[in-house]
């Protein structure tokens, strides 16, 4: 698969996953997560069908659970724990999927990237795909052999809200919100409860659907990708940092502007789960002026 990517690697097609299911090195994870008012169950999903030989990574468990946000990264040590016991580790080919097409396959892309992981892609069009391709699937409980797997935290793809707090006065880089553009402008209520409305100031609008083919779920080619980006206002030759509701949709972003080589983009792991609190961040709606907390 190339679609005029500058790295076709990260994307890979059910097809080429399809043939490749036996090989020795290949692991395959589902990386679904739903927002709590979806009222869904990931892993039950997961138990009940899954492509064959997959294993579950639940973005709330193997996350900092100490803290009140919702999924943030995990300290490198839980993340080299929990994700060695699900058999993934050094000189694994990891492919992951969801049961959306494209959401939250691409969070998990971006975390096994955080720790230095280089061998990960992500299925294009995932479960839905595969389904409506008559491709296998299983219910059966997968029986990972551990595996060693060496964890270096990248600080350069992650921002907090201190930096992005600075960066509201630099403006050194753009920073691209993920969400709806109702929810973007202040006019849809937030599904994380206690949240205000709005925007970081200065920001721009991508909601991460523009980036999916809206019938296969899966992701346009370079040249679209670039397109709407530009159509967003982002500049393609600055930095960038995605931002979304809680730091999962943002990396469909991330992903995107790393398949067409962008390399420069960091996620906002707090996004506006922590940003939309109550407290001292500024917020902007429908490009106004930034409102006080």
């Amino acid at each position: 698969m190339n679609r005029g990517y500058a790295h076709p690697e990260s994307l890979v097609s059910t097809e080429w996953l399809a043939e490749r299911l036996e090989a020795p090195d290949l692991r395959v994870v589902d990386g679904t997560y739903y927002l709590p008012v979806q009222g869904r169950n990931a892993q039950a999903e997961y138990d009940a069908c899954h492509i064959p030989g997959a294993v579950f990574f639940p973005l709330d468990e193997i996350a900092d659970t100490g803290n009140p946000l919702p999924h943030m990264l995990p300290a490198p040590e839980k993340f080299s724990s929990r994700v060695r016991k699900l058999g993934l580790g050094d000189g694994n080919r990891i492919v992951i999927y969801d049961q959306h097409g494209l959401m939250s396959a691409a969070r998990v892309w971006w975390t096994f990237k955080v720790f230095g992981h280089r061998d990960v892609a992500v299925l294009d069009g995932g479960l839905p795909k595969w389904l409506r391709e008559g491709r296998p699937t299983e219910d059966l409980p997968p029986m990972p052999r551990e595996r060693h797997l060496t964890a270096r935290f990248n600080n350069l793809m992650v921002r907090d809200k201190a930096q992005i707090r600075a960066n509201i006065a630099s403006r050194r880089e753009q920073v691209v919100d993920a969400r709806s553009a109702g929810r973007f402008r202040g006019e849809e209520a937030e599904p994380w409860p206690g949240r205000r409305s709005g925007h970081i100031p200065g920001s721009l609008n991508l909601p991460y659907t523009d980036l999916l083919d809206p019938k296969e779920k899966t992701l346009l080619p370079a040249d679209a990708i670039r397109a709407k980006f530009e159509a967003a206002g982002l500049d393609l030759s600055r930095p960038a940092v995605a931002s979304c509701g809680s730091g999962v949709t943002a990396a469909v972003l991330a992903f995107a502007l790393h398949l067409i080589g962008h390399e420069d983009v960091a996620v906002y792991d707090g996004s506006w789960a922590e940003w939309g609190l109550p407290g001292d961040t500024p917020v902007e709606t429908s490009g106004a002026a930034a409102a006080k907390p």
